[in-house]
This record gives structure tokens, sequence and C-alpha cells, in this order.
């Protein structure tokens, strides 16, 4: 519990959750591609990609995020945020990386979500290192739960037991 507010640590398929929002960690011409972004427009649908090019023509900025519907999944929406690309910490990717994170929030917040289910963002190809990444996600998220007047649920859904271990020290550290 953060404030009246619950983050949630899962290993598990985000396509699969049923929370009002999942964020996808997209490029940034919101063209679909591997990891978690293909995943999410496979599970979806091509109503998707066609929401995108309507919406978003000109794509989304890293750090910035924009929010479509969710096609065939169970949640209602999904957010499409673009995490940095690392480039060994000298680029401000930790900015844009908590800017990602704040961003969906806040997102999901205009639209009246009460749960959201992030992965971890910039972690697969972009190269983020998984521990200052799972630091950098969780105390966002935290930071943003302080602030939270109602209820709210974060989940962060984690390929696997790996990334739930890096994910899982943090909070531990926080306990301690």
């Amino acid at each position: 519990m953060i404030e009246n507010s619950v983050l949630e640590l899962v290993i598990g398929d985000i396509t699969d959750e049923k929370t009002d929002a999942i964020v996808n960690a997209a490029n940034s011409q919101l063209a679909g591609g591997g990891g978690v972004d293909g995943a999410i427009h496979r599970a979806a649908g091509p109503s998707i990609m066609q929401q995108t090019r309507q919406k978003y023509p000109e794509g989304c900025p890293t750090g910035e995020a924009v929010i479509t519907e969710a096609g065939r999944l169970k949640a209602k929406y999904i957010i499409h945020t673009v995490g940095p690309v690392w480039r060994g910490g000298r680029e401000d990717e930790d900015v844009y990386l908590r800017a990602a994170y704040r961003n969906s929030l806040e997102l999901a917040v205009e639209y009246r979500c009460q749960s959201v289910a992030f992965p971890a963002i910039s972690t697969g190809v972009y190269g983020y290192p998984l521990d200052l990444a799972s630091e950098v996600a969780l105390s966002e998220i935290r930071q943003f739960l302080n602030e939270q007047s109602d209820p709210f649920l974060v989940q962060c859904v984690l390929f696997n037991e790996g990334i739930f271990g890096a994910y899982s020290r943090v909070l531990e550290q926080w306990m301690s």
C-alpha cells in the first residue's frame, strides 16, 4: 500500500490483464514492433494501428504518452508511451523514463482509470539496464501514488522471474 493505493508486482503477460488500462512500451512512430509492443498489437488487433495512425499521425516523442481503445484486450485502454534508448546514461535517459511513467499515469487518471498495468519500459531492445530502470519506474510510481487522493491500482506486469527479481529488490530496499 502507498497512501490509499496499491502497487503490485506480477509475473505474467500484460495482454491478459483486466486493468482499466495497460501501458504499451511503444516506438516513437507508434508502428507496432517487437517485444511488448508487438505482443500488444497482435493481441489487440488491427484497430489499434488504425487508431494510432488516425489520432497520432506524427507519432509520440520519447517520454510522452498517448491513448487508444484496447481492441480485443480485456483492458479498456492502451496507453502508448515511448521510453528512452539507453545511451550509457549520458543523455538524460532517467528523465525521459520518469516522464514516460508519469505521463502514462496522468493520462490514466484523465481517462478515469482506477487501475493500470505497466511493463518494464525500455528494458528490452532499448537496452536500459534492468536494475536502474526498475528503480526509476518504481520511484516514479510511488511518488505519483503518494500524490493521489483517490484509490488507484498500479501493476507492474513483468515478463519473467529475472525482471520480477529486479523490481522486488527495489521494494525490499524500501522496506529496510
